[in-house]
């Protein structure tokens, strides 16, 4: 029985904008992502079942076909056409509902773990293609790292990789429902956009503070009493130093980056005195070409 261990890395939205809803009923996004080292682990298994299983950590995880690691393992069993099974094992570190991506990098890292359990017959790109008939963030995942994401979030521009930072990553305890902030966003005016063509720019040039002075979420604008959590955290990391603050993804986790591990340990130790998910994390550099 072949065995493949692979880790899957949570993502940050270093910018978050909605450009457009198109007529199929998504949304057009523009997004700086960046892949942290928060992250699950992943045992896969080869078998001769020619069944896809999986057990969680996490009681409350759906282990089948809801499961996007599972819809990846069959993606790419019928990609390659394979008749073999595979049990999968996660053991959760990404919290759920935060935003950070955790079932996407599930799936990410299925397919990558697949790939080499059968001698890397399929390319990056075509284990992104892949990824696309899974789920939106799916794609990125794949190869990680920093990345400007269009479309549904399928559409990939590589970037610089980003300066030497840390982040304080917070999450409240509720989480919010996807489908409903969309809802809400839809029925408002939104105040301002990230400027991306700024923020490309202050990648290419590494240039950190400008980077954290032009992140932005546009779901921040959404009317929900639960942002004043979100702005009650950002407040906390502001005030210990951080060079920028936002809410990643549809939240509700909400992270800081500095330049400063004092500050950044400062700001930790005063959040997880409310917040039972609170750690430090560092960008992780794309890890598939």
């Amino acid at each position: 029985m072949r065995v493949q261990q692979e880790k899957a890395y949570a993502k940050l939205n270093l910018s978050l904008d909605v450009t457009a809803r198109r007529e199929d009923g998504y949304h057009e996004l523009a997004m700086l992502m960046q892949t942290v080292s928060v992250c699950d682990e992943l045992t896969l298994s080869l078998n001769d079942t020619g069944a896809v299983s999986a057990s969680c950590s996490l009681h409350f995880i759906p282990t089948d076909e809801r499961n996007l690691a599972v819809r990846a393992a069959h993606a790419y069993l019928a990609a390659v056409g394979e008749e073999r099974g595979v049990h999968i094992r996660m053991e959760k570190r990404i919290p759920v509902g935060a935003g950070m991506g955790g079932g996407s990098a599930d799936a990410a890292a299925v397919l990558r773990g697949m790939n080499r359990l059968f001698d890397e017959r399929l390319s990056r790109r075509e284990l992104e293609g892949l990824a696309c008939s899974i789920g939106s963030d799916v794609a990125f995942c794949v190869a990680g790292g920093s990345a400007l994401a269009r479309g549904r979030g399928e559409l990939l521009e590589d970037l610089p990789a980003l300066p030497a930072c840390i982040f304080v990553i917070a999450k409240p305890d509720f989480s919010i429902s996807t489908p409903e902030l969309y809802r809400k966003l839809d029925s408002v005016a939104l105040r301002r956009h990230p400027d991306t063509a700024g923020l490309l720019e202050a990648v290419g040039q590494g240039n950190l503070r400008e980077i954290c002075r032009r992140m932005y979420n546009v779901f921040e604008d959404v009317p929900d009493r639960r942002m004043r959590t979100v702005n009650e955290i950002k407040g906390v990391l502001l005030d210990h130093g951080a060079l920028g603050a936002m809410m990643t993804g549809t939240g509700s986790a909400v992270f800081g980056v500095f330049d400063d591990k004092t500050g950044a340990e400062a700001a930790r130790e005063t959040l997880e005195k409310e917040f039972r998910f609170c750690t430090l994390a560092e960008p992780v550099a794309r890890y598939m070409d």
